[in-house]
């Protein structure tokens, strides 16, 4: 009877948070997936009609919706080879002890914490512009003519911008697995006359695996979402050349004015990222279980 009574008890003080969790989230979701199959163009919102597949033919059938796909796959393949390499390496230069230590960790976080608007803002104006910019005034120094990166290299400046603004967490993740290799096992290697090198393939990486594989993990589920980056600096152009499909969504939906497309969009996005978690979730669980 006891036992009943508390069960009562636990559920009633969960119900808020599964309401508010039918708030947040199940209710937009089912929202996005009767407007998918709807024809609804926010320039006439009284004619609203029921249109079946229509609008997953019409995105699939989309010129852009393929180039999107490949975008996304090589911003995120991009900015996850960066973080996770240079992610390794800065943390084995923090491990070392160093002068100002604290200052330099300090440092190096601080890309994480600037609003991804702000970070594309600076790289735009200030480091990336053909005219004034750092890379330019580099670039004349050397005798060079300056690159007008977002013009000649739209998708891969998106990508530095996001892997500068993710590198700090790869390097948090990656610094805090380093520093609780043992000692020991370093000193051993030394005595059995291992040398850098060989050290970090059969004892370093080995024991970064379970933090490498979590950084990409997390990474990956918010680098499906990079929007801010794109609309503020190449606003998915020239062409559909730096489009992900992210950004295809609002173009359909805010330039487009077709809510019913770009909810159809919408639940492709979210079937495509629920695959690509699925896989990374077990690959996680694989390497947890070693």
């Amino acid at each position: 009877m006891k036992n009943a009574k508390t069960h009562k008890l636990a559920r009633l003080m969960m119900a808020p948070s599964v309401g508010l969790l039918l708030i947040w989230m199940i209710v937009p979701l089912s929202m996005t997936l009767w407007f998918s199959f709807q024809n609804y163009n926010l320039l006439n919102p009284a004619n609203v009609s029921f249109a079946g597949l229509f609008n997953y033919r019409f995105f699939y059938s989309d010129p852009a919706f393929f180039q999107s796909i490949w975008n996304t796959l090589l911003l995120v393949g991009g900015v996850l080879t960066i973080t996770v390499g240079g992610g390794i390496a800065i943390a084995l230069l923090l491990d070392q002890p160093i002068f100002g230590q604290g200052i330099v960790r300090i440092m190096i976080i601080s890309p994480f914490f600037v609003m991804p608007p702000v970070a594309a803002l600076v790289w735009k104006n200030m480091i990336m512009h053909p005219g004034y910019g750092v890379l330019a005034d580099i670039n004349r120094w050397f005798g060079f003519q300056p690159v007008d990166w977002f013009a000649q290299y739209p998708l891969f400046s998106i990508i530095i911008i996001v892997a500068w603004q993710w590198l700090p967490f790869a390097t948090l993740i990656l610094l805090t697995a380093l520093q609780s290799l043992d000692g020991e096992q370093k000193e051993a290697a030394e005595m059995d006359g291992a040398g850098f090198i060989n050290q970090f393939i059969y004892l370093t990486l080995p024991h970064l695996a379970r933090a490498i594989t979590v950084v990409v993990l997390i990474q990956t589920i918010f680098l499906l979402g990079v929007y801010a980056e794109i609309l503020v600096t190449t606003n998915g152009g020239p062409g559909y050349a730096s489009t992900n499909l992210v950004f295809l969504i609002y173009r359909t939906a805010l330039l487009g004015y077709d809510v019913g497309g770009a909810s159809a969009g919408g639940i492709i996005a979210i079937i495509l990222a629920n695959i690509v978690a699925f896989f990374l979730m077990r690959a996680v669980g694989k390497n947890l279980d070693r």
